[in-house]
């Protein structure tokens, strides 16, 4: 399966337009914060002094994982197609704050171990029931991790809009996206490892020992598709899939949390340039989150201590990114709305 190749955004003249506009708003230089560059990053990736956010959507990916037969987390495996129920129903968070910010929601089950059977508002482009155990075996085959990749891919590619947030539910893909962070920064298991759903301290240490007995025992698993079929979910890789399909449409990528971001680890490694396009809503207060984000040497818009993972900073991020559009569009100048510039 080829990677689709993603260009970087970096126009300089464009770059040096949209610095003017941006300072010539009716207000002191730099005065909007973390607002300012982020309108200048959207009309770069839209290549454009008038940015716009089309219909924007949230793709939540859902997905077993093997993994949980070592007991690492805090709820049964069960919870995973429960919680795609309640999705279906409207009921969870990520349902209540994409409603409330008039974004679309695409639940999606990648490889959920639960049979659905045809449900409206169900995407089913399930890989297996689940992956399986990676402290013993690789999670997935190759072939099943590309395959879940493309369906990624083309589930992007066939989305209006040009935003695009993603989310997650599976119970275990906390461990699974330690290892990832693990094995692609080098950091130490135990800087990576988090509560997830609620772990105490000894199930912390407990879920740490699993994922590094497992790292030693795939020794061989070192570029990024191998670490991704080795320790990761379907769910995570039909979302590195998906990111780098909407980055290749020059789409804005809004990234959650700690376990959206393992997933982007695994694309900027295939394709860096998808960085160009990627706004992190939020830190989460998963362990590792905070860490990963130094490590990719970006910068959050949010920092609400969440730890829910669904999309839900995506959501509650988004009207920010509406707001840096806005000002961008429709603050006036100094010129035109004649009023002093700063005295030289």
């Amino acid at each position: 399966m080829p990677i689709p190749q993603i260009d970087s955004t970096h126009d300089a003249a464009l770059s040096v337009a949209l610095d003017a506009a941006i300072n010539n708003k009716t207000k002191p230089l730099g005065s909007l914060g973390m607002l300012e560059p982020l309108a200048k990053q959207i009309g770069l990736i839209q290549q454009t002094l008038a940015p716009q956010l089309l219909a924007p959507a949230i793709l939540v990916c859902a997905g077993d994982h093997g993994i949980v037969a070592e007991n690492i987390s805090a709820y049964p495996q069960s919870v995973t197609w429960q919680m795609v129920e309640n999705f279906l129903r409207q009921g969870a968070a990520i349902n209540v704050f994409a409603r409330q910010n008039g974004c679309a929601l695409h639940i999606v089950d990648a490889g959920v171990n639960h049979d659905f059977g045809p449900r409206e508002g169900l995407i089913d482009l399930k890989v297996a029931h689940g992956t399986r155990n990676f402290a013993w075996e690789p999670a997935m085959t190759m072939e099943q991790c590309l395959g879940a990749m493309q369906h990624g891919m083309a589930l992007a590619g066939s989305l209006e809009g040009n935003v695009l947030g993603f989310g997650e539910m599976g119970i275990g893909n906390t461990t699974a996206a330690a290892a990832i962070m693990h094995k692609l920064t080098g950091i130490a298991v135990g800087d990576c490892v988090g509560a997830g759903t609620g772990l105490a301290a000894d199930g912390i240490r407990h879920k740490q020992q699993v994922i590094e007995a497992a790292v030693a025992r795939h020794t061989a698993a070192n570029t990024a598709l191998e670490v991704l079929s080795t320790f990761g979910g379907f769910e995570i890789a039909m979302l590195v899939g998906a990111m780098l399909g909407a980055a290749q449409r020059r789409m804005v990528l809004l990234i959650d949390g700690f376990i959206v971001s393992s997933a982007l680890l695994v694309a900027a490694r295939l394709q860096p340039a998808i960085l160009d396009y990627c706004v992190f809503s939020h830190c989460s207060d998963e362990h590792g989150h905070r860490r990963m984000l130094q490590h990719l040497a970006v910068r959050p818009l949010l920092q609400l201590d969440l730890r829910l993972g669904e999309g839900t900073g995506c959501a509650l991020a988004l009207p920010l990114l509406q707001a840096a559009v806005n000002f961008l569009c429709e603050m006036a100048t100094f010129a035109s709305a004649q009023v002093s510039g700063k005295i030289a």
